[in-house]
C-alpha cells in the first residue's frame, strides 16, 4: 500500500502494522515511523500526519537531536525532581508509557498531532493522560534548556486532553455514623490512625511520618513536617502542607492513651511505629489499607481507603459551616479554588473552633470511651 506525493511516500508495513514515511536524502533512502494502523486507519490520515513530519525534517538544523531514551537519561541525572513520591510517579509514566512507544525516536518526532492521537489511544484516565502529556512537555523544555535542540515553541503546548477536569470516580466521604461504626472494627493503632486522619485531615503519608516530638502537649498543636512513602521519608507534598495544626483536647487525650500503651514512646520514635520493623519504620501504607478494607467490610459501610478520612474531614468541615477560607488553611492546600483564595487568611480561633467541632463529631455519642470500646 503506497501513496506518492511530490516528495516522499507513505508506506504501510503489513508485518508491523505501521505507517512509514519514505524519502531520499543525499542519495540515500530514509524512513520515519508515522504511527500504527489503529492511530491512522486510512492512508489519507497517515498522509495528514506525514505532512506534519515533513517540515520538521526539512528544517532540522542538527543531526544530533537526541533520542527520547537518551534525553530521559539526561533528565534523570540533571532535572528529575528529588521528592521520592514525585520521582516514583514520573518513572511510572516514563517506563510504562513514554519509552515503550517513543524511546528509540528522536525527540523531534514528538509533535502535537501524533502525541495527541497516541494519548487518546492509551487505556488511562484523562487525568493520567494529562500527567503523561505534562511529562513529555517537560522533556521538550529540558531539551531546549540543555541546548539539545534550538529554543522554539514547545509543540506539546498544542496537545489537548479532554475530560481532565472530570473525575472517573467520585471521592468517598463517610458520614459521622458510618465512621463511628467503621472504627468499632479497628484495633490499635489503626483506630487512632483513623481518628487522627479524620480529625485533622492528614494524608496517610503525613500521619505515618509523625513523631512524638511533633506533638506540643501544652500548646495543643501538631507539627506536620514530613511524609513517608514506601519507607522513604521526604518533605510534605506542597509548601502549604507544612503547618502546626490545632488538636482538640479530646483527640489529644486519645494520643496520650496511645502513647502510654505503645512500646515506642520516646520523642524521636514514630507515633505509629511498627513492631514488625522494630520501631525503625512506621506501619506501611499497604498494610493499613488492608486493615481499613477489612474493617469497612465488617462494618458494612462500603469501600473505605485511607484517603477517605481526608475527604470525610473536608465534608464535615462543610457540614459544620466552616468558612471557605478557613477550610483552605485547614486542608493545607496552596489553593482549592480561586474563590477560596479571595477569602484570605483564616483566624486561628476559627481554625481551633472548627477542629473542635470535627473532633466532637468523630468522638461523639459516648465520647472516646465509645469509640475505643472493643
Amino acid at each position: 500500500m503506497r501513496a506518492r506525493h511530490q516528495q516522499g511516500s507513505v508506506v504501510y508495513d503489513r508485518r508491523r502494522k505501521t505507517w512509514n514515511y519514505l524519502w531520499c536524502e543525499d542519495g540515500k533512502r530514509r524512513s520515519k515511523l508515522i504511527g500504527t494502523k489503529s492511530e491512522y486507519p486510512t492512508k489519507s490520515k497517515a498522509w495528514e500526519a506525514a505532512e506534519l513530519i515533513r517540515p520538521a525534517l526539512a528544517t532540522k538544523i542538527s543531526t544530533n537531536v537526541p533520542t527520547v531514551a537518551a534525553l530521559v537519561e539526561q533528565y534523570r541525572r540533571e532535572k528529575m525532581p528529588q521528592r521520592f513520591s514525585t520521582r516514583r510517579s514520573y518513572e511510572c509514566w516514563i517506563s510504562g508509557h513514554i519509552l515503550p512507544r517513543w524511546g528509540t525516536c528522536p525527540l523531534t518526532d514528538l509533535q502535537a498531532r501524533p502525541v495527541e492521537l497516541w494519548l487518546t489511544s492509551l487505556d488511562l484516565s484523562p487525568k493520567s493522560r494529562a500527567h503523561v502529556r505534562g511529562l513529555i512537555s517537560t522533556l521538550w523544555d529540558f531539551a531546549m534548556w540543555n541546548g539539545s535542540i534550538p529554543t522554539t515553541r514547545n509543540p506539546i503546548d498544542l496537545v489537548t486532553v479532554k475530560g481532565v477536569s472530570k473525575r472517573t470516580r467520585q471521592p468517598r466521604s463517610l458520614t459521622v455514623e458510618e465512621f463511628q461504626t467503621f472504627v468499632q472494627h479497628l484495633s490499635e493503632p489503626f483506630r487512632t490512625i483513623a481518628l487522627v486522619c479524620v480529625c485533622l485531615g492528614l494524608r496517610i503519608s503525613e500521619c505515618l511520618a509523625l513523631r512524638w516530638a511533633d506533638v506540643d502537649w501544652l500548646g495543643s498543636t501538631l507539627a506536620v513536617e514530613r511524609g513517608i512513602v514506601r519507607g522513604a521519608v521526604d518533605d510534605v507534598k506542597t509548601a502549604g502542607s507544612h503547618a502546626h495544626v490545632s488538636i482538640d483536647r479530646e483527640l489529644l487525650r486519645v494520643l496520650q492513651q496511645w502513647k502510654q500503651s505503645s512500646q515506642f514512646s520516646a520523642d524521636e520514635d514514630w507515633i505509629f511505629a511498627s513492631p514488625c520493623k522494630l520501631g525503625n519504620l512506621p506501619w506501611s501504607y499497604p498494610h493499613i489499607l488492608r486493615v481499613f478494607h477489612k474493617a469497612a467490610t465488617a462494618a458494612g459501610v462500603g469501600d473505605v481507603a485511607t484517603h477517605t478520612m481526608r475527604h470525610s474531614y473536608r465534608s464535615w468541615l462543610d457540614s459544620v459551616g466552616t468558612a471557605v477560607g478557613v477550610q483552605q488553611k485547614m486542608m493545607r492546600h496552596a489553593s482549592i479554588t480561586t474563590t477560596m483564595d479571595i477569602y484570605g487568611g483564616a483566624a486561628t480561633a476559627d481554625m481551633i473552633e472548627a477542629n473542635g467541632k470535627i473532633a466532637g463529631m468523630a468522638l461523639s455519642d459516648g465520647g472516646s470511651d465509645r469509640v475505643f470500646a472493643k
